[in-house]
């Protein structure tokens, strides 16, 4: 199975590239958000529950916000 990162920001195109590319080509997809200081941990929260129903193998957060 050929695998792939995907720039996930929960909205509509990226969630509908998570949906077509695992579940109708195949891929095995991880989906990456990175928070530049854009989402509240609760939204990040969200946006990988919804990552994960829409069928990503993985979901990870990575948090760039210098404090």
């Amino acid at each position: 199975m050929k695998k792939l990162v995907l720039a996930y920001s929960g909205g509509l195109d990226t969630s509908y590239c998570a949906l077509h590319l695992s579940k109708e080509k195949g891929y095995e997809v991880h989906a990456v958000t990175v928070n530049t200081g854009g989402f509240a941990e609760e939204e990040i929260s969200d946006i990988k529950q919804k990552a994960l129903q829409l069928g990503v193998k993985s979901y990870r957060a990575i948090e760039a916000v210098d404090a």
